[in-house]
């Protein structure tokens, strides 16, 4: 078991994980019980900021229709988009090799969405037991767990986590700020 972040919390992947090369960052949830005629499709993005804090290119947006990072290494791939987020685990994962992530990727921002949660009026009040994980793939050992235990009950858009690079090294902070909106949202934030 690795550590527990909590909401705000900063933390040292060398010092979480010495000697750590590539990670997979699983996400899971589940929905709970509600009365609605929809399926619910929760979408997890990757935005590869620079040092301006802004999306390096249209490229560098990783989600379920582009699901590599346009470097040659593609140092960041999302594995695939689950429809249902049904069964126990990861939902969705994405690995990252920071060993090849290009120098002028400084940040890396993990957001979860709710597919036309407007349309199917849906929020992440009705989703329980989010969490993101980072797990070493040499070892497969969890380094670094943060599970949202707040109530989103009219945000679409959620940024779960950032690994971000300072004095050389990789962080991970967890986040956990909820947006209204969905993707439009997050893409207005980090949109030069």
């Amino acid at each position: 078991m690795g550590i527990s972040l909590s909401k705000g919390q900063r933390i040292s992947l060398e010092k979480a994980s010495p000697g750590l090369k590539a990670a997979f960052v699983g996400l899971g949830w589940d929905v709970k019980k509600v009365d609605t005629d929809n399926d619910y499709d929760l979408d997890v993005s990757v935005f590869l900021l620079g040092e301006n804090e802004t999306l390096i290119s249209d490229n560098h947006l990783i989600f379920y229709n582009n699901l590599k990072s346009p470097d040659p290494d593609h140092s960041v791939e999302h594995m695939g988009d689950n429809l249902t987020g049904e069964g126990e685990g990861d939902d969705e994962v994405v690995l990252v090799n920071f060993t090849k992530v290009p120098d002028d990727v400084t940040k890396l921002v993990f957001v979860v969405t709710i597919h036309e949660a407007d349309k199917r009026q849906q929020n992440f009040g009705q989703i329980e037991n989010a969490f993101v994980r980072l797990v070493d793939v040499q070892t497969k050992n969890e380094v670094l767990r943060y599970d949202l235990t707040e109530e989103y009950s009219i945000e679409t858009a959620l940024i779960i986590a950032e690994i971000y690079k300072k004095d050389g090294e990789w962080r991970m902070s967890a986040v956990g700020s909820g947006y209204q909106g969905g993707l439009q949202a997050i893409l207005n934030r980090y949109y030069n």
